[in-house]
């Protein structure tokens, strides 16, 4: 079963050599044989004490995993853990330097085969680090997106009890990276990113076609949402085509944004929305344009700025029956998130992005080839890619033997 296996896994991790450990004896002489034969009393006591050292060791893997992976005994792990940080009782094997490093990668592989408990918190990861560094690294030319996202989510996260859901509105073209952050925001937080239980994601022509079933939709969304949260400490939904939503459908989201009336309820409904639109996506372009013709650089762009213009054009949208809208006059949405038009050398940084992802080789020259491929708009400048990075990473099979 998995103790035999983890028994197994720890003897070959801690067997000879490991420190706190003591080998067995060699023979005195080539060719000796101590008393009893080969078994002999002295290599037995060693082998003895060899086996108890790593018996006891794999009590306290045990003991941890059971914690990690089935939120069992944890209050008892962490005294256990106090202890041996005083005093571990086999040096060199203390859990913050070696064995939690294992007890994750077991965790995590035995958790590879199927849920790791009934709520599916355990495969929670919240890996703010990792998301930052994604960021920072992998998405291009969105200086505001970076900073409000980061912040948004770390800060949703670190507080206790939240009053309301953490309500996020993404804005901008096609192609400049909205599914692309919700994506990254998915990975980092869950360990099966968007396959995982507490993530779900509903796009309004793909999920909700027809007029004629939006009471039958409502009723469907609000029991998928329940369940999730009710599964989920913390779940991640995300709307994409956010600007289609039907209103009904949003009188369906609601109540999960809205403030809580409890303290508990508060906990049980721990969740982040991602809208994505494309609505305002003229409104940036122009402030984005304006900086340029000013010779302004884009990161000189303010959120301040762009979220009065965006809010303003939102508003004057949800006139025109965009229910998404709705949701700013009613102060449920905390961040309108924009993503500008990318450039030209966005769009390089995008090619060598897809080559890298794929172990191909490329050079600069290949990279100007990709982007020299696209449409970029307006007409007389030129300056910003129509499509976004969106089709780079088909682009570049033109260029493969």
């Amino acid at each position: 079963g998995l103790g035999c296996c983890l028994l197994l896994l720890l003897l070959l991790l801690g067997g000879s050599g490991s420190p706190g450990t003591t080998p067995p004896p060699r023979a005195q002489e080539q060719g000796a044989v101590p008393e009893g034969g080969p078994w002999g009393r002295v290599r037995y006591e060693a082998v003895k004490k060899h086996l108890g050292a790593v018996g006891a060791l794999s009590k306290q893997y045990w003991r941890y995993l059971a914690c990690k992976v089935w939120q069992e005994g944890c209050e008892e792990e962490e005294k256990q853990q106090q202890e041996v940080g005083e005093a571990s009782p086999i040096p060199g094997w203390g859990f913050p330097l070696v064995g939690q490093d294992y007890l994750e990668i077991l965790s995590a592989w035995y958790c590879s085969f199927g849920k790791c408990c009934e709520t599916g918190d355990c495969r929670i990861i919240n890996n703010i680090t990792g998301l930052e560094a994604d960021l920072s690294g992998q998405l291009h030319g969105q200086h505001l997106a970076k900073e409000v996202v980061l912040r948004a989510v770390q800060g949703f996260l670190q507080s206790p009890r939240p009053p309301k859901a953490l309500v996020l509105s993404f804005h901008g073209w096609s192609g400049t990276g909205k599914n692309f952050v919700a994506r990254m925001v998915a990975s980092h937080l869950y360990r099966d990113g968007l396959r995982s239980d507490c993530v779900r994601v509903f796009v309004s022509l793909l999920h909700f076609p027809h007029h004629n079933y939006m009471d039958s939709y409502k009723a469907q969304l609000q029991r998928q949402l329940s369940e999730t949260l009710q599964r989920c400490g913390q779940a991640l939904l995300i709307f994409d085509e956010a600007e289609k939503l039907h209103s009904s459908l949003l009188d369906a989201i609601r109540p999960f944004m809205a403030q809580h009336d409890s303290e508990g309820q508060a906990d049980q409904q721990r969740a982040i929305f991602l809208f994505l639109s494309n609505l305002g996506g003229n409104i940036i372009n122009e402030v984005a344009l304006d900086f340029w013709r000013a010779g302004r650089a884009r990161e000189e762009i303010s959120l301040e700025l762009l979220e009065q213009r965006l809010r303003l054009e939102l508003q004057e949208a949800a006139e025109n029956s965009y229910a998404h809208s709705h949701l700013l006059r009613e102060n449920l949405i905390d961040f309108v998130v924009p993503f500008l038009p990318l450039e030209y050398q966005h769009v390089k940084l995008c090619a060598r992005d897809a080559f890298l992802a794929r172990g191909l080789p490329y050079a600069e020259a290949t990279l100007d080839e990709v982007a020299q491929m696209m449409v970029f708009v307006p007409k007389e400048e030129k300056l910003f890619s129509a499509q976004g990075c969106k089709s780079v990473p088909q682009r570049i099979n033109y260029f493969l033997p």
